[in-house]
């Protein structure tokens, strides 16, 4: 007899570990997978704000970790994988969600997008496989965007580098398969939030912020919520034969050019 869809989307005995988590898209990761039962660590650079996940998660009566770490540094991505390893027992699931938003058309926007989005993931995957050889469920997750699929004229250093994770993501699947490692990558739209990018946007740059509004088929900008879901849904044995994948979740916004 089969599950139930619900069924599989119970995490009760997942080790889940979000790399750059502690607001926005992250943030409501980490936080939809303690509340479907998952053990959860969480790291990023402030330290304030990783306080405030790590009492929400622990709401939830799962374990819950944090740790403070500059996801640009080498060593730091290797201490927070051997922590948050051993504080949760192992890892099932790792989501690398980090960006250095590197829009610049200069060096300094270039290395700050190589830096974070890329070599963070790959960095922070290495140190992680280890331990998904010995999960029974191994699946490594990536933010990427749908930034990745057209010409950026506002950012092609982060245009370029999610396209570099976005063909990262199906070497790393098809290298991983033998040990039944999946690796995806979710390709969200324009998400708003409190204090995120499009959210400040809205008064930095009105007209901008309509013009992008404007070309999102369902009329609103996307939630870090929604991304969260998808999350779960591909972690998740629902998901149990889609690897090397990037998945659109813009509201049809990539369809509008």
């Amino acid at each position: 007899m089969t599950s139930s869809p619900a069924a599989l989307l119970d995490f009760r005995d997942y080790r889940v570990v979000v790399a750059g988590g502690s607001k926005g898209i992250g943030r409501s990761i980490a936080l939809a997978f303690a509340q479907a039962g998952a053990s959860v660590s969480v790291c990023a650079r402030g330290e304030t704000a990783l306080d405030a996940v790590r009492h929400e998660l622990a709401s939830f009566g799962v374990t819950a970790h944090t740790r403070s770490c500059d996801l640009a540094d080498a060593a730091s991505i290797e201490g927070y994988i051997r922590e948050a390893a051993e504080t949760l027992g192992g890892i099932d699931v790792l989501v690398n969600n980090a960006s250095g938003y590197g829009f610049s058309d200069d060096d300094e926007g270039w290395l700050a997008g190589f830096n974070v989005d890329l070599m963070a993931a790959v960095r922070a995957s290495r140190h992680a496989l280890p331990h998904l050889k010995k999960s029974s469920h191994g699946c490594i997750l990536h933010t990427s965007s749908i930034a990745a699929f057209h010409p950026g004229v506002r950012g092609p250093a982060y245009a370029a580098v999610k396209a570099a994770l976005n063909q990262y993501v199906t070497s790393q699947a098809l290298q991983l398969a033998e040990y039944r490692i999946r690796a995806n990558a979710i390709a969200p739209g324009s998400i708003e939030f409190p204090d995120g990018l499009w959210d400040r946007r809205k008064t930095e740059a009105p007209e901008l912020y309509q013009r992008t509004l404007a070309k999102i088929p369902f009329g609103r900008f996307g939630t870090p919520e929604e991304i969260a879901h998808t999350a779960l849904f591909l972690a998740s044995p629902l998901a149990s034969w889609i690897t090397g994948q990037t998945l659109c979740v813009d509201g049809g916004q990539l369809l509008t050019g």
